[in-house]
């Protein structure tokens, strides 16, 4: 059977790859080359697969191309679209910016004028006690005026009672017995006259005080509607604050009472202020502007805690974020390692600018970092920029949110120029996107 099959087999090879001699001739002598069926069959195997790789390999070599040309085109575009989000975000900050100046300098301006108009307050307050007083007074003096005139009148009458009957005089009268009627008529006279204009004058005095109440009450409407519209400017302002550093995770009360007592002196720009009463019982409206100078206060403890903490981006030029906060896969070792931060990529040379006020605690090279600086802020909280090309501040220097600090570079162990930006509350590394995110909820 196996002959039979060996037989078929070979019949067929001899069919389509029948047997053929390549002749070789020199100038001596001539050989020649027998090739079988099967090494035939051999070489065109040989070669159909180095044709079908050729073609295979060249396919993947294209679709390849072709790939990564679409994946060039949607990184790019992906890019393109980022950088109008960035744009846009920044546009954003920027009004939200130009915003709350223009909320500070209303503010300011209420508070001016609310201080004017609290002055003259006091002013025309002072002005009607005063009025009241003059106004008693002349109607004790207005009274006195009149006993005295009826008694007068008593005393004439009497008089010339006397005087027409001839009888004796009373000793009451006896001293102006003598006296000449027209003496007594003028003194009478004088005396109406008196008692004539201080009515005048008071009624003159009641219709000031009624003027001075008036004035009074749309004093005290025009203060009110200061009020109101300050009370909505504090709760405007206050609350996206204390909003941000809660999305931070931050306790508001803690913080305010810390930056309370770090500013604690007497006389200092944190002394609470207060409108005086006098030792008096005070008053709705003093007490309303004592809430709000209150309120004012509490504003400006966070505006100094909001200095305090990292309520900003390092990077103020254009850039794009690389690496995000969180497990990430090391290309080397191919595991999975933490990232204790945040990569801005952007070029080389680019200004790196503090997030907060601090003092500078390192400022040179530390490992893979490269050149590193690390700035220890108020509530435990510590900010590192990491890959710098340039130093610009040295160990012990105090820093203000904003100062620049050095250039973006790619020193230590880095792939490309970028950042590496981190927060670390109480030594543990926290996403500083939770503070930047919470600053441009607000600024």
């Amino acid at each position: 059977m196996r002959t039979r099959i060996g037989i078929k087999v070979h019949g067929l090879l001899e069919h389509y790859f029948p047997e053929r001699r390549v002749f070789l001739k020199s100038d001596n002598d001539t050989r020649f080359i027998r090739l079988k069926p099967s090494t035939q069959l051999f070489a065109f195997a040989g070669g159909s697969f180095v044709i079908a790789w050729a073609i295979v390999a060249t396919a993947i070599l294209l679709m390849d191309s072709i790939g990564a040309g679409n994946f060039r085109e949607q990184a790019k575009r992906d890019q393109r679209t980022y950088q109008a989000r960035l744009n846009d975000l920044s546009g954003q900050r920027d009004s939200r910016a130009e915003e709350a100046l223009a909320a500070q300098e209303r503010f300011n301006a209420a508070l001016s004028q609310i201080s004017v108009m609290q002055t003259e307050l006091l002013a025309s307050e002072t002005r009607r006690r005063e009025l009241e007083t003059g106004i008693e007074v002349i109607q004790t003096t207005l009274r006195d005026t009149m006993q005295a005139r009826e008694e007068a009148r008593t005393q004439l009458a009497a008089l010339e009672t006397q005087l027409e009957s001839g009888g004796a005089v009373s000793p009451l009268v006896a001293g102006g017995a003598n006296a000449p009627m027209d003496f007594v008529a003028d003194a009478l006279a004088k005396t109406a006259a008196e008692r004539d204009q201080v009515v005048e004058d008071a009624q003159e005095a009641l219709l000031a005080a009624d003027e001075m109440a008036t004035e009074i009450a749309l004093m005290q409407e025009q203060n009110d509607q200061i009020f109101r519209q300050l009370e909505e400017a504090m709760t405007v302002s206050v609350a996206p604050l204390d909003k941000m550093f809660r999305a931070a995770g931050m306790p508001t009360e803690r913080i305010i009472e810390q930056v309370r007592q770090g500013y604690s002196g007497q006389g200092g720009p944190l002394t609470p202020l207060s409108f005086s009463t006098s030792g008096e019982e005070p008053s709705p409206d003093t007490m309303r502007a004592n809430r709000l100078l209150n309120q004012m206060d509490t504003l400006n403890l966070y505006r100094i805690a909001a200095q305090k903490a990292p309520f900003a981006t390092p990077v103020k030029s254009s850039f794009r974020f690389t690496s995000s906060f969180g497990f990430r896969r090391d290309p080397k070792t191919g595991g999975r390692r933490m990232h204790n931060g945040v990569d801005f990529a952007s070029s080389l040379g680019t200004p790196l600018y503090a997030t907060a006020d601090g003092v500078v605690t390192h400022a040179g090279w530390l490992g893979g970092f490269g050149r590193l600086v690390k700035i220890q802020h108020e509530f435990g909280i510590e900010t590192r920029y990491a890959h710098l090309s340039r130093l610009n501040v040295k160990v012990g220097q105090r820093v203000s949110r904003g100062d620049r600090i050095g250039d973006m570079g790619a020193s230590g162990r880095v792939t490309g120029v970028h950042l590496h930006y981190e927060v670390r509350v109480g030594g543990k590394a926290v996403n500083p996107m939770i503070y930047i995110k919470a600053a441009n909820d607000v600024f």
